[in-house]
């Protein structure tokens, strides 16, 4: 099985360099990395955790309701200028970021950040996966995806220790820099692309030929669907809990007589088992399909938050990691394939756009709900097992909707 990942790389190595760099790069708005600067954000602007977590959601929100039009523009403009345009937004945004004076300043960087860095750097990374393979199209998503791994294991750490040696404005302004000199080294890895778009543009005329016309979907036609709405909760829970989880590695930390670095610094092997569920949930949805792939992903992440309340045992960050680490693998590769294979790839740009606008808004709550909760006294380990009671929702819904045809 790997080496068909080890073929197909090396016939593909540049497309597939460019996805895995958008999924990396967009780290510098994910959650996992804006959050390991937290405390010395609360610090500097006198917020609690609730009013950090509020601050952070009304800042997504806005990005939410932006990117279901802004990440529809990647249907209608070259990939080569969308892509350029994401980096040069996402590197003004870290400017931004290290420049703020004020708590509404924090909230226009933070819309930046969530709408070039997870929105946009994300949505062209994984998207064009999709679109551009058919038959490898798992395999393609798995390999992008893994740059989502990699940030998550090597850039928390390192922004920890940036912001000890520079504080986090400078830290961010680095980064500013290091996102705009990605551009030409991204225009390189997509050289070649106006023959890929030709071929993809004559491909989807034969297929509405021999299908006549209809085997398409719009975003408004997915949107009245029952079916979409069944596989909603499953769709946001990842979004809504994992950003939570990383948001607030501090309060976790105390939680279980923790140190933060302790907390943070096992994010490699969350990361790793990502890494290898995405390698090997690729090959299996391009041999069984994302729908027989993906309905049990979420079981892991709510064992995961079951487990970490059995002790305050320190090494019980592994299992936790592990457990979450195999969910995350699962759901980045599943569910781009999955939007594919129900709703067609003449619209899933907009079809991608509007989902990444839902869990964009799902990862806008989790902080504010749980930074709420925290506030008001109820305990972690309370929380997470509700979280993972709703895990355990959303998954019975998705295994109904995927059992039956759209409808």
């Amino acid at each position: 099985m790997l080496i068909d990942y080890w073929r197909f790389a090396l016939s593909n190595p540049r497309f597939l360099g460019f996805g895995f760099l958008l999924a990396f790069l967009s780290s510098a708005g994910q959650t996992y990395f804006i959050g390991v600067f937290g405390s010395g954000i609360q610090a500097e602007f006198a917020l609690d955790a609730g009013s950090w977590g509020r601050t952070y959601m009304i800042g997504t929100l806005a990005s939410a309701l932006l990117i279901n039009w802004s990440g529809a523009f990647i249907d209608r403009v070259d990939l080569r200028l969308f892509s350029t345009l994401a980096l040069l937004g996402l590197s003004g945004a870290c400017l931004a970021m290290g420049s703020v004076s004020s708590p509404l300043m924090l909230v226009g960087a933070i819309f930046l950040l969530r709408q070039f860095g997870q929105g946009l750097c994300s949505h062209a990374g994984i998207t064009s996966m999709a679109r551009y393979h058919d038959v490898d199209r798992g395999k393609a998503i798995a390999l992008a995806a893994i740059g989502f791994a990699f940030g998550e294991a090597m850039l928390p750490v390192a922004g920890i220790y940036a912001a000890d040696a520079l504080g986090w404005r400078h830290t961010y302004y680095i980064v500013a820099l290091v996102v705009l000199a990605a551009i030409a080294p991204m225009l390189w890895l997509l050289k070649g692309h106006r023959q890929r778009h030709a071929l993809h543009v004559d491909a989807l005329a034969e297929k509405a030929r021999d299908s006549g016309g209809g085997s398409d979907y719009t975003r408004l036609q997915m949107l009245s669907e029952r079916r979409f709405y069944q596989i909603l909760p499953a769709m946001i829970a990842p979004s809504l809990i994992g950003t939570a989880l990383f948001f607030f590695p501090a309060e976790i930390a105390a939680a279980k007589n923790w140190s933060s670095l302790w907390l943070t610094g096992n994010y490699w092997l969350y990361s790793l088992v990502a890494v290898v569920t995405t390698v090997y949930s690729g090959i299996l949805i391009d041999r069984f399909g994302a729908r027989r792939v993906v309905p049990l992903f979420l079981l892991p992440l709510a064992l995961a938050l079951v487990a970490i309340n059995f002790s305050d045992h320190r090494f019980l960050v592994w299992p936790y990691m592990l457990l979450m680490g195999i969910s995350s693998g699962l759901y980045f590769t599943g569910l781009s394939a999955l939007w594919a294979e129900l709703y067609g790839l003449r619209h899933l740009g907009a079809i991608k756009s509007f989902t990444n606008s839902v869990m964009v808004f799902s990862s806008a709550l989790g902080p504010a709900l749980v930074g709420s909760l925290l506030e008001w006294g109820m305990s972690f380990a309370v929380i997470s097992m509700l979280l993972a009671a709703f895990c355990l929702f959303a998954t019975a819904l998705l295994v109904y909707a995927l059992r039956r045809p759209g409808n």
